[in-house]
């Protein structure tokens, strides 16, 4: 009876503790059966192990292309829905993919400076994260994936068969034609444009209750793939994920406290320690909550009631701000693809890279809004790229406390935005007269 309330508690409790407590199961069982474990000689438990692992990476590939097909034309047609595509909407898009693709930059130079993927004596740190995929074979696809110059990227991001794509899973030029999908439904006549609304949003929320059901299942998941990998390698994995956690770090301390003050102080013309000040409620509940959404009534709040941004700006730029805007999220799946590819000993050329950068970006304004967004971007931006999946489990050991960091970032960008458009729009009476008073 003991036994049985303690699991109706473990799976009462929140995702997040649950995965944390699957992570420390996972280590316990990996050092404890190793590779050569078995259950009275019928099979190893490293087998079981590999078994849940794959059933899991599985379940997230699974939901890939339908989600983000779905999740992306409904966010493009939601925005023209409210009829926001005109002079601010034109602004605030600016903004946004202006600061993500400066995030995300930030990553990409911060990841190839420190290299989190290669151990301190120049070599890969592939056999200590206990990954088994061959290196030949993801060079080979990355060489599909990746070759020829920058025009190239461009020229993939157009698909010839957009099903044909869907089907093999091409990330890239499916984000694009969804875009564009999304956006000439907004064109069409009422009675079209209505028809098509309903059965995308239908679809969306179908498949963000699949998403939910796989999640459910991702502390068991975490727990083979943990305990595969500890199973092989030991406690040796934790040392390159301790240089990648502080990697992620590094780079959203630089776009919270460097870029985004910068873009305040000479486009907003604004105080940005002021700014600090006024949106700090928000920042704070962002940070406990990791839900740029769930903050979303409070961000307005502080930027009308203390940085003196108009309701009309308000009411526009942060709504938008929380759907299609993750300069964090972005910055971290950056970070997170590159250390991958370091970990297998694969150097990205710069066109490859490039890839990782265009894909991020525009996953960040079309998928923003989607539940463990996180996890699902990993897997969209590794599959662009030509990366296996098996080191997801990895980045969500540590996943926990970047979400929350990665979260405040997302919330503050969105209030920058605010006062920049509002600052463009010609409002003059921000942050100085409000935060006196």
């Amino acid at each position: 009876m003991k036994v049985l309330r303690v699991l109706k508690k473990l799976v009462t409790l929140e995702l997040h503790w649950q995965i944390f407590i699957a992570l420390g199961l996972g280590l316990v069982a990996g050092m404890t059966a190793g590779t050569d474990g078995s259950f009275f000689g019928a099979f190893t438990f490293y087998s079981v192990f590999d078994f849940l692992g794959v059933l899991f990476l599985r379940a997230l590939k699974m939901i890939i292309v339908p989600l983000i097909t779905s999740s992306i034309i409904t966010g493009v047609t939601g925005v023209g829905r409210s009829g926001s595509l005109g002079r601010m909407g034109g602004k605030t898009f600016v903004y946004y993919i202006s600061t993500s693709l400066i995030a995300i930059l930030t990553g990409l130079m911060l990841v190839n400076l420190l290299t989190p993927g290669i151990d301190s004596h120049g070599h890969p740190v592939k056999d200590k994260l206990g990954l088994t995929a061959n290196t030949s074979a993801i060079e080979d696809d990355l060489g599909d994936q990746g070759a020829g110059s920058l025009v190239d990227i461009f020229k993939r991001m157009i698909p010839i068969n957009p099903v044909h794509s869907a089907a093999n899973g091409d990330i890239l030029p499916i984000i694009f034609f969804c875009l564009l999908f999304g956006y000439f439904v907004t064109q069409l006549p009422d009675k079209h444009r209505d028809s098509l609304d309903t059965f995308w949003q239908a679809v969306f929320d179908v498949m963000m209750r699949i998403t939910d059901f796989v999640m459910k299942f991702a502390p068991i998941g975490v727990f083979g793939l943990i305990a595969k990998i500890v199973a092989t390698t030991g406690f040796d994995v934790f040392r390159p994920l301790a240089v990648y956690f502080f990697c992620v770090l590094g780079a959203l301390i630089i776009h919270f406290g460097i870029s985004l003050p910068l873009i305040l102080r000479f486009v907003g013309k604004v105080n940005p320690w002021r700014h600090y000040r006024a949106m700090a409620p928000a920042l704070l509940t962002a940070f406990s909550t990791s839900s740029s959404s769930a903050t979303l009534p409070l961000t307005m709040e502080c930027a009308e009631k203390n940085a003196g941004v108009s309701n009309r700006v308000v009411s526009f730029v942060l709504p938008l701000g929380a759907t299609v805007n993750m300069d964090g999220t972005a910055l971290y799946e950056c970070v997170a693809a590159m250390f991958i590819a370091q970990a297998y000993g694969i150097h990205l050329t710069f066109s490859q890279q490039m890839i990782v950068v265009i894909t991020a970006l525009l996953a960040s304004v079309g998928a923003a809004g989607i539940p463990s967004a996180g996890l699902v971007m990993i897997t969209i931006i590794l599959k662009a790229v030509g990366l296996p999946l098996e080191g997801v489990a990895l980045i969500l050991a540590v996943d926990r406390p970047l979400d929350m960091c990665r979260t405040m970032v997302n919330v503050f960008s969105d209030s920058c935005g605010t006062v920049v458009i509002a600052r463009s729009e010609g409002e003059t009476e921000l942050l100085v007269d409000r935060m006196r008073k």
